[in-house]
């Protein structure tokens, strides 16, 4: 017969792993201070499909109030909205997601309010803003330009003891389970962890801030010989056909910048690879440009 034990016993044994339900509370939670406060806003959205070209079905967002170091001290109300695609949700989306095309038939987002609760924070931050973000801009052009962080990539969650980077498994990681997969139960998880306390002392907000304030800078290695792009792949360049001049390119931290440059100069451009470039394009990124969408090209939607 197996034995029971107590939540204490369990923890003091160190066999087991215990998860507790989520639950993100509105109001202040209690801790930090009250002086030279940052107002942050969480967003997540469930979309009819993962490709770019897919619309928006739900949004949801929250608003928090963060000290200086990182402490979240006040939680706002959650906000969410359903919006109807036009079209038949594919059976996967359904299933992953549990939103029906009768939970979407007339369903609108509301633009004025999103755009104006966006606009009030400091900044906005998503755990893919990279999609996130995507979307949210072609859906909402008003809510543009603003700065974004990402408690995915920001945070280096392997050098915390975390394994993975997905949210779910993150979270439990942290202690902690949520319901099922919206966008109103994500945007919680997303921020019961950037209130974990990592061994380092501070928050998951506090590097993902330190890092998101932190400029960084793309290298667009133009001009790069065909033959050599498995070679970029590999150092973590990713290509990029939406503007022009087609390219590879990579972000790299301001204190790696001159790594960088040297090994481009060593791989790419040196004489025996054969560039039709001098050297590649670099520019400098900061969380106001980080994670923008690619423009468009001309003709499509």
């Amino acid at each position: 017969m197996l034995k029971q034990h107590s939540d204490a016993e369990l923890d003091v044994a160190g066999e087991f792993r215990l998860l507790r339900r989520l639950d993100v509370r509105e109001g202040e939670t209690g801790v930090g201070g009250r002086v030279n406060t940052t107002i942050g806003v969480v967003v997540d959205v469930e979309t009819s499909g993962l490709g770019a070209d897919d619309v928006i079905v739900e949004l949801a967002l929250r608003r928090f109030r963060c000290d200086p170091d990182g402490l979240i001290v006040k939680i706002d109300r959650s906000y969410s909205w359903l919006e109807d695609p036009g079209r038949e949700l594919p059976a996967d989306i359904v299933r992953l997601t549990g939103i029906t095309d009768a939970d979407l038939a007339g369903q609108a987002i509301d633009d004025d309010a999103v755009v104006r609760l966006l606009s009030s924070a400091d900044f906005v931050c998503a755990h893919n803003a990279a999609f996130d973000r995507g979307h949210i801009e072609r859906r909402l052009p008003a809510a543009a330009g603003l700065n974004w962080a990402c408690s995915c990539a920001d945070i280096d969650w392997r050098a915390s003891g975390f394994d993975g980077r997905s949210l779910g498994w993150l979270l439990a990681q942290a202690g902690f389970f949520h319901g099922a997969h919206r966008a109103r139960d994500d945007v919680d998880a997303v921020i019961a962890l950037l209130a974990h306390q990592l061994p380092s002392g501070g928050t998951a907000l506090s590097e993902m801030l330190a890092t998101a304030r932190s400029p960084s800078w793309r290298f667009r290695a133009i001009g790069a010989a065909f033959e050599l792009k498995d070679v970029l792949r590999g150092r973590g360049y990713r290509w990029d056909g939406e503007r022009e001049p087609k390219c590879w390119w990579r972000d790299v931290p301001d204190a790696r910048r001159t790594e960088e440059e040297w090994w481009l100069a060593g791989h790419i451009y040196s004489v025996d690879a054969r560039p039709k470039a001098l050297g590649p394009m670099i520019e400098k990124v900061t969380w106001r440009e980080r994670y923008a969408p690619a423009p468009r090209p001309a003709g499509r939607p």
